[in-house]
């Protein structure tokens, strides 16, 4: 449901926008206000779902997510759409990482790789046909419908939850209430100042305050967290290399990864002028590259290493996401699906390993926390990366002034070279990856002497 939702939503973007009487270029706010709560919301999932238990935080995590749905369904402004989005936040903030924490707590750290493979398979059903169903409702139904089909989907899910999941729950700490309110104020804060000028129409000063305020309540939050073990996240994580590597990259790599939904169905109807119809199909081979890749993560990684594949994951990425326009504007718009599923492929390489690689040394007192910082951390980049992107073509487009089909077209390219270099980034992260591993495709630790 949740991926299903993301992806109809990226599509509906210029309907929607139009429907509602703002510009495409706003658009991004939609999914900003979902990401970023997201990200706020994640670093008290871990903290409930073992208080709780896995079972009824999945259970109210869905029915938050459907009425959110439901008031996105009914919205008749931006902002009210923005509201609504916020509600569904809540509710996804406890759906994937409490998922993710469900198979950590009983599937052997060895296997791990191997089973979250498997087990995100069946949601990459709502990817699969998320693009082309989302681009049938909204040019023969209406925008509206592509958060109703949610409904159904939601009150299936919630009752399979409440029947059959186990409800794993163990002994936690009280929460800590101040690292989270500092946490959250950092990361809306250095959002929001990100997107000040062009979307929310912030003077500089203001912009200036936002950022102060961010950066402070950051460092609060480090001096909070040093030697606390009641801490929200326990530094002590960082001590794990192979969790600071992996995290570090995740937000580098996530930034840019997170560029790419919202700007592909936005050049597929603005630049090139398809359908939604005609390009949410055209983003299905993508979706199909990325599951194809997932049975021979494990295999590819134990042969060549965590460091060879996301680099070389990470630059192919860059390479492939610079190509899209430039086969668009040759007049290739056959070799646009092949160029999609091999993004696809690559994605979904980068996104496993990077997963893998940050979480499987951590030990298990550690395990719940390390998940959630990286789920936050996930959520923090992409509301960064759709921001990111958004500012970009904003500025791009502003600087031009009135744009016909063509000019609108060749806007994209500068976007898109811009975006190239921000993927490319993180492979100067993934280069200090170390270089052993073991039959299992798991990095070995070395004693002092060498052996």
């Amino acid at each position: 449901m949740q991926t299903l939702d993301t992806t109809i939503v990226n599509t509906a973007l210029p309907s929607m926008a139009h429907s509602l009487g703002t510009s495409p270029l706003h658009m991004h706010l939609v999914i900003v206000a979902y990401v970023l709560t997201v990200a706020i919301m994640l670093p008290a999932s871990g903290w409930l779902a073992d208080r709780f238990g896995v079972k009824h935080v999945f259970f109210s995590a869905i029915v938050l997510f459907s009425l959110g749905s439901l008031l996105c369904a009914q919205a008749e402004t931006l902002q009210a759409l923005v509201g609504s989005r916020v509600v569904q936040g809540i509710g996804g903030a406890m759906m994937v990482p409490v998922g993710r924490l469900t198979v950590m707590k009983i599937v052997p750290r060895s296997q791990y790789m191997a089973a979250m493979a498997f087990v995100t398979l069946p949601g990459q059903i709502g990817p699969l046909v998320g693009p082309a169903l989302g681009g049938f409702l909204v040019e023969y139904v209406s925008w509206h419908w592509i958060f109703l089909i949610n409904l159904p989907v939601g009150v299936v899910g919630a009752l399979i939850t409440w029947l059959l999941m186990p409800n794993y729950s163990m002994p936690t700490r009280r929460f800590d209430a101040w690292g989270f309110l500092l946490l959250a104020t950092g990361m809306a804060t250095l959002t929001l100042a990100l997107d000040g000028s062009k979307g929310l129409n912030l003077a500089a000063p203001y912009i200036a305050l936002l950022v102060l305020t961010g950066l402070l309540a950051l460092f609060t939050y480090w001096r909070h967290a040093r030697g606390n073990d009641r801490a929200l996240f326990n530094l002590q994580l960082f001590n794990t290399p192979t969790f600071s590597i992996g995290l570090l990259g995740s937000l580098l790599g996530r930034i840019g990864s997170g560029m790419l939904p919202f700007m592909t169905p936005l050049f597929l109807q603005l630049g090139l002028g398809f359908t939604p119809f005609h390009s949410g199909l055209m983003m299905i081979p993508m979706v199909i590259g990325s599951m194809g890749t997932k049975r021979i993560i494990v295999q590819l990684v134990n042969r060549v290493g965590y460091r060879r594949v996301l680099t070389g994951a990470t630059l192919g990425l860059a390479v492939i996401s610079l190509t899209l326009p430039l086969v668009a504007l040759a007049g290739w718009d056959y070799a646009i699906p092949v160029v999609l599923f091999f993004q696809g492929v690559v994605n979904a390489m980068r996104f496993t390993s990077m997963n893998t690689l940050t979480l499987k040394d951590l030990p298990d007192e550690l395990a719940s926390g390390g998940n959630s910082l990286l789920s936050m951390t996930m959520q923090l980049a992409m509301s960064l990366g759709v921001t990111t992107a958004g500012i970009l073509l904003g500025l791009f487009v502003g600087a031009a002034g009135p744009l016909s089909g063509e000019s609108m077209r060749a806007l994209f390219i500068p976007t898109f070279i811009c975006m190239a270099l921000v993927i490319a980034l993180p492979a100067l992260v993934f280069a200090r990856v170390p270089p052993d591993t073991n039959q299992n495709g798991l990095l070995t630790q070395r004693s002092p002497g060498g052996k």
